[in-house]
């Protein structure tokens, strides 16, 4: 029997949001595991607003909010308010019911603000890790370091002379072909923190930021995020740190590219009872770091393999979670964005792990 079709809309649903939610939907699992992580945060976020004034956005629907921001890779603050004006599966996951008004996006964004001078990344990456730790998906002892290219939300013609010669031009454009440009006398005016640089010889130089990461070699997951401003020493400068505050047992090991084979950041390792499982790099006018003493053992080989996950949680970041250009200046909002964003990476790898236990 053909059914009726009927154009007037009804005025009222009976069916309430968590129950058009299928039991099974990958979103739960990712939910509670976020719920878990905000209540931990619970005396962070008091201490972050007055008890006095007007109420703002709950900082929990915040960043539930940024979290289905980062899990569908929506573009901008501005589409995302659209999509929860419409789209119940991402108010189900904020929190909001289905007649609860959606905030204006300048008022979102000023209260993610808010967030980051908070240092509430940091803190959401810290109760994921603690969730992770407790479940035993952590091993604590065997890590992956690695660092990637952030670049900048900034282009190459805003790259110009300390000293404003470079200025001029229609409409302020100059060509800079064949002009020797170096950080120590140009800055970009998009983005001053910004750096020229480029990860090997051969590559595009471009303006950037140097995104670090530490995985733990068990199951991938990040146990550290750190953003800092390009260079040639800072990612070895940044495995040094994260190792410092990941590590809970005497000794341990660390895998990484040939990048890390330096005798400074080996000796750095081996004194603070790391081993150092990075790639040889011997080319005919320089000897590698790494000897025998290291290369000898099973467990050498086993890093190795190993270390080519954290390229994994990297592709993830940059594709699904959006970070192939950065949409946001600044050293602190990028650094704020990319450790937010591994948070999230872990919890989808938590949810497939933990299913799988299962």
């Amino acid at each position: 029997m053909r059914g009726t079709l009927s154009e007037q809309g009804g005025m009222f649903s009976y069916v309430t949001l968590e129950a058009r939610i299928p039991d099974d939907h990958p979103l739960r699992a990712i939910r509670a595991m976020t719920d878990a992580a905000l209540r931990g945060m619970s005396r962070r976020f008091s201490e972050l607003y007055s008890d006095t004034g007007r109420p703002s956005i709950p900082p929990e629907h915040l960043l539930r909010a940024l979290v289905v921001q980062v899990l569908f890779s929506v573009r901008s603050e501005r589409l995302l308010m659209e999509q929860l004006h419409y789209n119940l599966l991402f108010r189900w996951f904020v929190g909001l019911q289905m007649d609860d008004r959606v905030w204006d996006v300048t008022v979102f964004t000023k209260n993610r603000d808010r967030l980051l001078r908070g240092k509430v990344a940091e803190a959401f990456f810290a109760q994921v890790i603690r969730q992770a730790r407790e479940a035993g998906l952590l091993s604590d002892e065997h890590f992956t370091v690695d660092g990637t290219l952030l670049e900048a939300w900034a282009g190459q013609k805003s790259f110009r002379p300390k000293d404003g010669s470079g200025d001029g031009g229609a409409g302020g454009e100059r060509d800079f072909r064949g002009e020797r440009r170096k950080n120590e006398t140009h800055a970009s005016t998009t983005d001053p923190e910004a750096r020229l640089y480029k990860k090997g010889a051969g590559k595009e130089a471009k303006l950037c930021f140097l995104g670090h990461a530490l995985a733990d070699n068990r199951h991938g997951l990040l146990v550290g995020a750190q953003t800092t401003q390009a260079s040639g020493t800072a990612e070895r400068e940044a495995a040094e740190k994260m190792l410092r505050r990941a590590r809970r047992r005497r000794r341990g090991t660390v895998g990484g590219d040939k990048g890390y084979d330096q005798r400074a950041f080996v000796a750095a390792m081996r004194k603070n009872r790391v081993t150092p499982h990075v790639a040889r790099n011997e080319t005919n006018h320089r000897r590698s770091a790494i000897d025998k003493r290291t290369t000898r053992h099973a467990g050498y080989e086993i890093s190795q393999w190993k270390r080519k996950r954290i390229e994994q949680s990297f592709g993830w970041m940059k594709t699904i979670g959006l970070l192939h250009k950065m949409r946001h200046r600044g050293k602190d909002k990028v650094g704020w964005v990319f450790t937010f964003t591994a948070a999230v990476y872990d919890l989808v790898r938590m949810r497939s792990l933990l299913e799988t236990a299962t």
